[in-house]
């Protein structure tokens, strides 16, 4: 299948893909939580065992070295998945904090899952959850939104995540590298799923205005700056112990002069990463895309970007510059397309 009749099947149906080359990370010891919040501005604290959390790494200056999940397996273990562009960073960053912790007299032990061993698959769309229900002992309609469980999938143990990266409901699964084919081949028996690739993944992520590490965020940004400031949990607010907590409780209380918003295009080619924003009237260069591409799920462009925060506000016309011309594009609400996750009610 094309992208765009992936990105619409799974929109209507289910799809598969393998995200093996994420990082996944299992972190245990009596000291994993209190090691983890001294780099990310997390409440691992306060969450119930058995939940996961969007979360980032922070330098600092306040600014972002990698968005990951992390779920509190228990209070002395915690599982994360991070991305595959910053594997050799995350790795350096954890090795080192962890070294710091225990010179300091305190017990966290990190493993690195390799893929050649474990891997990782997201199951996502409306019927992706019933089509797994088939194939697993966990119930699944007590798996809400954000929460994890180990249990059995195609008589495998494995991981099952509720979560995904599409804005559809739906799972990610680790499970052994040498078991993943036949989990795979076992969802592909039941009808309405399909494989799909990274190309479908991407749009269906943007059109559920959600992050790519190295476009929309990266180590010239605060997660203020990124319209993220809820990542930064009221009880570390209070705390102001993570890195980078003076800038960016700062931010939080002063403004900032950039953000990210969404860009919506009716017709015409895409604005692609590194267009140039400008003000609508005066053709002024206010900013930047980060992401763009075409919308299979609502016709015309979406894209992401930085413009200056006086020109946030949803409605406001302004400029991108696409092959040498300005063509006329509107500060979008986000998510463009709005989201389906299964969350407790």
């Amino acid at each position: 299948m094309s992208v765009s009749a992936s990105h619409l099947f799974t929109r209507s149906s289910a799809s598969i893909f393998d995200v093996s080359h994420m990082l996944q990370t299992n972190i245990y010891g009596r000291d994993s939580i209190a090691w983890l919040e001294s780099m990310c501005p997390v409440d691992l604290k306060g969450m119930p065992e058995g939940s996961s959390s969007l979360t980032v790494f922070l330098n600092e200056n306040g600014c972002i070295l990698d968005d990951l999940i992390v779920t509190k397996v228990n209070e002395t273990s915690l599982y994360v998945v991070s991305n595959a562009g910053r594997i050799d960073t995350d790795k350096r960053h954890m090795l080192e904090r962890a070294e710091s912790f225990k010179k300091s007299g305190k017990d966290v032990n990190i493993e690195f899952w390799d893929v050649s061993h474990q891997a990782l698959i997201a199951v996502q769309g409306p019927k992706a959850v019933s089509i797994l229900q088939k194939l697993t002992n966990i119930k699944l309609d007590e798996l809400f939104f954000m929460t994890s469980k180990v249990g059995h999938v195609a008589g495998v143990e494995c991981r099952v995540t509720r979560c995904g990266y599409t804005g559809e409901d739906g799972v990610e699964i680790s499970v052994p590298s040498k078991e993943v084919e036949g989990i795979t081949e076992a969802l592909l028996q039941h009808e309405g799923i399909k494989l799909a690739g990274l190309g479908a993944r991407d749009s269906l992520r943007l059109e559920a205005g959600l992050c790519l590490y190295g476009n929309d965020i990266d180590e010239s940004v605060t997660p203020v700056e990124a319209n993220l400031t809820w990542l930064i949990s009221k009880r570390r607010r209070t705390d102001s112990n993570f890195p980078g907590a003076n800038v960016i409780l700062k931010q939080i209380k002063e403004g900032v002069k950039k953000r990210r918003v969404g860009i919506r295009m009716e017709s015409g080619a895409p604005a692609r990463k590194d267009a140039i924003l400008k003000d609508f009237q005066h053709g002024e260069e206010i900013g930047m895309i980060t992401s763009g591409c075409p919308s299979p799920s609502l016709g015309g462009n979406v894209a992401m970007g930085y413009v200056r925060e006086e020109l946030k506000k949803v409605g406001t016309e302004l400029l991108v510059t696409i092959r040498g011309k300005d063509i006329p594009c509107i500060v979008g609400k986000m998510p463009f397309v709005p989201t389906k996750y299964y969350i407790r009610k």
